[in-house]
């Protein structure tokens, strides 16, 4: 078709014409040159409508419904999207009879992209519960759901049975508090104490990490710490799900104590986590050294941890059966196997704590065993493509957090590493031993950069650090956790009952501590954390597209989201950080200086969201550093400093200094109500504009002009916000004496270290 057409072109130019001529030939030979890469994507196109690869992007339009939910100011209704999911999938129906298959199609991508807005909206509607409206000390009576022990105290888990001075209507459904001292606690009991409670967080910063959203979702609706001695009453009637979660704690606790005493250290407390994935007891170096290593994934409990235990119950049963010839031959040994591969994997799950992570992995080794049993291929984008969309319809709000988000993307990418088109790969000659061997090495030196490489932009985004030696601590770590680690921790749990687990917990030991030497070496290399200063999501947005373009696509189209990719990785390095940044609560203030990091203004101790700023600015100074003041200055009163330009900053804590602050600031920053009669400072941010905006951030753009960005609208209406009663003192005026009265406001006085780790 395109020579035809190119022909045509060329047949028009009269002959005997030579300039003319010569002229008229280019335009032909660029529609030649156009007509050959149309003809040509659309016959890539049609293979991948062959091999149904269009399927999968089903859950690609799925996800954006959600991300338009999660992106509505305001808390949309149910029958909208519900309308348009029956429509647009009607209308799919319609045209697929008909024979129109591109309306077919596109009608088919709507419907989903309305079902996933709707599952936003039907998981918000069903979760959650009353959110605690502002501080609060009280007398607190409730059942211990679940019980984690960390160093210098515990976390708890509770189900509240009454607060002092809180409506039963209005009792959140979970409160999550800390205690420095936890003998004698246990998950299981009802105890009454005085706690001091606050709703969850805000994000300390415009686009941050939001606590409240997560906790929402979590049924959690107050957080804090026990104040008071805690007192034991007789059991109540708790709700029958927190007793099944307290005796599952219970177990877990158990085992946890009995591997980190068998073990002893810091060896005994990685093998505990690794087990029950209670990691409370691992000090934060060893943290840092995994993080360093590149294998802080092996602590959490999630994908590899559950394929491992679902490939060692169905080889273990697989090989006990096969001892007998009768049954290898009568029965179908690998499909009995994999049958309970998947129960075995179940009970994982629900031992392990049932997290997110490990829910979704069950979900993805579930169909694949699944497919086992069914003659299909076990590991497939198509599986891929089925287990997101369960997850992300149990529980949408999973893809906004870094663990959906770098778990699929590894999984995606080493499917589209090694997966074949039909018929490939077809008569071609088993390798030898030695050939065996590099294979077996060479992929595991493959996958292990691809998912490097797949997860480092979520990573980027979420953690502001990259960790380049990965392949390096995920080569020699996973051989031990693959062949070691995990074999013993299977074969500990089952010798338990028996009480011939101590020397197995041993051999465990034994290969935990190996790899905890390995990490601290790798994580002491030079280089080998390098933290990376934030970016938009845009970028991320603009990263995750090319990327799935690349995997979801088997042929040479792939190639078309490279672009895409490094137009996100152009965004991302144009990113201007902000150059002042106040928490939600007026407390703290992050100012640029000179030296390009932040000088802090740690007024009332927010050192949560200090870290935070840190982090996102690519500073490797922890909060509470002797250096973090820089040039500025503060007392009991307020604080002081300036930005760039020379324009000073004043953070008033108390009505006192207001009325100092108002004649010499040039921006004044107070959680006190400010009036109209302030009128020295260009710009004043007080108690009301952070009641209505939340955390805020200031740049300066080239003319001078201050741009500002808020972590929310004024008009915010989302089930997981809990807006406050304004609680914000309207200061007096400046008066010539200085002399002024009011209080300080209470409103937004929150720690966040009472309830994040």
């Amino acid at each position: 078709m395109a020579g035809a057409l190119g022909g045509s072109h060329v047949g028009d130019v009269a002959p005997g014409l030579t300039g003319a001529g010569s002229v008229s030939a280019r335009p032909a030979r660029r529609s030649d040159l156009a007509g050959l890469v149309r003809a040509h994507l659309a016959a890539m196109l049609a293979r991948e409508v062959a091999d149904r690869r269009l399927f999968l992007w089903l859950p690609v339009f799925f996800l954006i419904g959600i991300l338009a939910y999660f992106a509505a100011p305001r808390e949309p209704g149910l029958a909208a999207p519900l309308v348009g999911a029956a429509t647009f999938g009607a209308l799919a129906v319609l045209a697929q009879a008909r024979g129109a298959m591109g309306l077919a199609r596109i009608g088919l991508a709507a419907a989903f992209l309305f079902a996933g807005f709707a599952a936003g909206v039907l998981r918000s509607a069903t979760s959650g519960g009353p959110v605690l409206d502002g501080i609060k000390v009280a007398s607190v009576t409730a059942y211990i759901e679940t019980l984690d022990d960390r160093r210098g105290g515990a976390r708890l888990l509770l189900r509240p049975f009454s607060i002092d001075g809180v409506a039963r209507e209005k009792l959140p459904e979970r409160l999550r508090v800390t205690i420095r001292h936890s003998d004698g606690l246990a998950a299981g009991q009802t105890i009454r104490a005085v706690m001091r409670l606050i709703p969850p967080a805000e994000p300390a910063e415009p686009g941050g990490y939001d606590f409240s959203r997560e906790a929402y979702f979590a049924g959690i609706g107050a957080v804090g710490s026990i104040v008071s001695r805690v007192e034991f009453v007789p059991d109540m009637d708790a709700p029958m799900s927190a007793r099944i979660n307290a005796a599952i704690d219970r177990a877990r606790n158990d085992l946890t104590y009995r591997i980190a005493r068998t073990i002893g250290g810091e060896k005994g407390a990685l093998a505990a986590a690794l087990v029950t994935g209670k990691r409370g007891l691992i000090s934060e170096e060893t943290n840092e050294a995994l993080r360093g290593a590149g294998i802080y994934h092996v602590v959490s409990i999630s994908g590899l941890h559950m394929v491992l235990a679902a490939g060692l119950f169905m080889w273990s049963l697989r090989a006990l059966l096969a001892l007998s010839p009768a049954i290898a031959l009568r029965y179908p040994v690998k499909k009995i196997a994999a049958g309970f591969a998947i129960v075995g994997a179940f009970a994982y799950c629900i031992f392990a704590g049932s997290e997110v992570a490990t829910e979704r992995s069950l979900i993805m080794i579930s169909l694949m065993l699944g497919a086992v049993l069914f003659d299909r291929p076990a590991l497939s984008m198509r599986n891929l493509a089925l287990a997101a969309l369960i997850v992300m319809a149990r529980e949408p709000e999973t893809i906004l957090g870094p663990s959906f988000q770098m778990s699929f993307g590894a999984v995606a990418a080493m499917i589209a590493l090694f997966e074949r088109s039909p018929g490939q790969g077809r008569g071609e000659r088993p390798p030898g031993l030695a050939g065996r061997i590099g294979k077996a090495l060479l992929i595991m030196l493959a996958t292990t950069f691809i998912a490097g490489l797949a997860t480092g932009p979520f990573a980027s985004f979420h953690f502001h650090r990259v960790n380049p030696y990965s392949i390096i601590g995920n080569a020699f770590a996973l051989p031990l956790v693959e062949f070691i680690v995990m074999p013993a921790a299977l074969l500990g749990v089952i010798a338990g009952p028996f009480g011939l687990d101590a020397p197995i917990w041993t051999l465990m030991g034994w290969g935990v501590g190996h790899m905890l030497d390995l990490s601290k070496s790798v994580a002491g290399l030079s280089g080998s954390t390098r933290h990376l200063q934030a970016f938009g999501v845009g970028a991320l947005l603009a990263m995750s597209f090319g990327f799935v373009w690349i995997v979801l696509w088997r042929s040479a189209i792939r190639l078309c989201g490279v672009p895409i990719v490094l137009m996100g990785l152009w965004q991302a390095s144009q990113f201007q950080p902000p150059d002042m940044i106040v928490d939600a609560g007026a407390r703290s203030i992050a100012l640029r200086s000179f030296s390009g990091r932040f000088d802090i203004i740690n007024g009332q101790g927010n050192d949560f969201a200090v870290s935070q700023w840190l982090l996102g600015d690519g500073d490797a100074r922890k909060a509470g550093s002797a250096d973090l003041a820089g040039r500025t200055r503060c007392d009991a009163s307020g604080c002081i400093g300036q930005l760039l330009d020379g324009r000073t900053i004043g953070l008033a804590l108390q009505p006192a200094a207001l009325m100092e602050d108002c004649r010499r600031v040039d921006i004044l920053i107070t959680r006190l109500r400010v009036d109209a009669r302030c009128q020295g400072p260009e710009l004043v941010l007080d108690g009301a504009h952070f009641a209505g905006h939340g955390a805020t951030e200031l740049r300066l753009m080239p003319d001078g002009a201050l741009a500002m960005k808020t972590s929310r609208a004024p008009d915010m209406e989302r089930p997981w916000f809990a807006r406050k009663p304004e609680r914000f003192t309207r200061a007096p005026a400046p008066r010539g004496d200085g002399a002024g009265n009011g209080r300080e406001a209470q409103d937004g006085d929150h720690d966040p270290r009472a309830f994040l780790e």
